[in-house]
């Protein structure tokens, strides 16, 4: 098989990524439509998602990606296992995740992670930035009380600008005022895996839902 090389990084403001994907239609992408949802943005090759999806049947996953050609291939992937609680969407997801939950099925979302973001180091890039507060509001309007949002990265400063921003939003509360030492899910990311062979550390922090 052909390797086709993938940007590192894109920028999310730039014209190729503001086209919108239509609503996604839940009955054709899961076969059981109707579980709890877990929605991990920016999930690059998809691996985190794909071992849950395996080892937790009883939910689905949804990976939303800005690199295509990651999310060809991992559907792909999905494909070859048999997995029918896993699909994968290419998407800039700061500017299409509300239209793409348009028709989610009622308190299916009960779990967002976003795990090690691109940073964009330069302040001139801080939109560029996965977590913005319309995002925010967003994962709000859809996540059921007490649902969990999961943050984790390797660079301090984005790791505390995400915290600030969700603090900011009186929907969220943060469950953990330290850093968390473990990860609460049993799958880590290959990023997260290849920080702490390094011996560098990761930053984690789980926001709720404020129950209405």
């Amino acid at each position: 098989m052909v390797r086709v090389r993938v940007r590192q990084h894109v920028n999310p403001l730039a014209q190729k990524y503001q086209s919108v994907p239509q609503p996604l239609e839940w009955d054709k992408i899961f076969a059981q439509p109707h579980q709890p949802l877990h929605l991990d943005i920016g999930c690059a090759r998809g691996r985190f998602v794909l071992q849950m999806a395996a080892i937790e049947p009883t939910w689905n996953f949804l990976g939303l990606e800005i690199r295509e050609p990651l999310v060809i291939d991992a559907n792909r992937v999905r494909d070859e296992q048999g997995l029918t609680n896993l699909h994968y969407v290419f998407c800039n997801a700061n500017n299409s995740l509300k239209n793409l939950l348009k028709n989610l099925p009622q308190d299916t979302l009960q779990r967002v992670t976003i795990q090690f973001p691109d940073p964009w180091f330069k302040t001139r890039h801080g939109k560029r930035r996965i977590v913005q507060p319309q995002l925010i509001q967003e994962i709000a309007e859809y996540l059921i009380p007490g649902g969990m949002v999961f943050l984790q990265s390797d660079i301090e400063f984005v790791q505390q600008e995400m915290c600030d921003r969700f603090t900011e939003n009186p929907a969220f509360l943060r469950e953990n005022q330290q850093w968390l030492a473990q990860n609460p899910f049993p799958v880590p990311t290959e990023r997260e895996i290849a920080t702490l062979n390094k011996g560098e550390p990761v930053y984690r922090t789980i926001f709720r839902r404020v129950t209405s």
